[in-house]
């Protein structure tokens, strides 16, 4: 306390300087109109500008929850345009019903937003990490998507990481695809090279299509919904033993900047999986 006192003794013509420049300040602004108008527009002016450099600093940082909303609204949005384009194809039935089964279909789904953390396009094994993990309900063999399209399927999961399968794996990665608005189905393979371009194999011989239609998931696995875009047809190839085509597609995911996935949680997976494994087994029994 005695420091205090001294200290205010010694230097109190110092806070009696201030005291009276205050009280001259409010003096002048607040009884002459003109210097109070040049004050409040200047404080006016200063304090916008503060408020002007905080919505930029929290736009700027919120910008990751931005990125993973539009890619969580993307995913939606062609789900949604899958979802018309049928009911516009087949206008025929009970458009009602077809609404219900398509809405009942996604319930089945749940969507965990990820971010990449980790990628490659250089080798033919590439792999991807996210950072999402067993803790958020990330399983093995859940399928993941962007806004723009199919990306990989996990492959390894962490509590708090997951490495995924990306299509950019020559020996891992095969995806069951379908022609849109055909019906026709093949495997998507990448062979390594241009990471813009994959091959979708075992199209039958008597499909039919044209040059520059869409390729999306077929909906035949557990992986993956139907719909989801995987990439428009380039060039048509005859397989080796001329029994079915080879389709050269442009991949719609741009590998080289995906930053925003979504994780595909599928609530009917381990019950379906448990079927297969059962009539496998059932199988094998009769054979015997």
């Amino acid at each position: 306390m005695r420091n205090l006192l001294d200290f205010l003794k010694k230097y109190h013509h110092w806070f009696l300087f201030l005291l009276l420049e205050v009280i001259s300040g409010v003096l002048l602004f607040q009884y002459n109109s003109y210097q109070g108008s040049v004050w409040l527009s200047s404080a006016n002016m200063a304090v916008g500008k503060v408020y002007e450099w905080e919505s930029k600093a929290i736009s700027y940082f919120s910008l990751s929850r931005t990125n993973e909303e539009l890619s969580l609204r993307n995913f939606y949005l062609e789900r949604q345009v899958d979802q018309l384009r049928r009911l516009y194809a087949d206008v025929t039935r009970d458009t009602t019903v077809m609404e219900r089964n398509e809405l009942q279909f996604l319930s089945q789904y749940q969507l965990i937003p990820a971010k990449v953390v980790d990628n490659s396009l250089n080798k033919t094994e590439n792999l991807m990490t996210i950072d999402k993990g067993r803790a958020d309900g990330v399983e093995v063999d859940m399928g993941v998507a962007c806004g723009s399209g199919v990306v990989g399927v996990i492959y390894l999961v962490a509590d708090h990481y997951s490495v995924v399968i990306p299509v950019l794996n020559a020996s891992s990665s095969r995806i069951s695809c379908a022609i849109r608005d055909r019906g026709y189905f093949g495997y998507l393979h990448w062979y390594g090279g241009d990471p813009t371009v994959a091959y979708v194999e075992d199209v039958p011989r008597h499909a039919k299509f044209r040059l520059g239609e869409w390729v999306v998931t077929s909906g035949f696995s557990s992986i993956f919904p139907s719909g989801v875009m995987v990439g428009k047809i380039e060039q048509a190839y005859n397989s080796s033993d001329g029994l079915s085509y080879k389709l050269k597609v442009q991949l719609s995911t741009d590998f080289s900047c995906v930053r925003d996935v979504v994780v595909i949680s599928d609530k009917g997976i381990a019950e379906r999986a448990a079927l297969m494994q059962a009539a496998r087994d059932s199988m094998n029994v009769k054979q015997r």
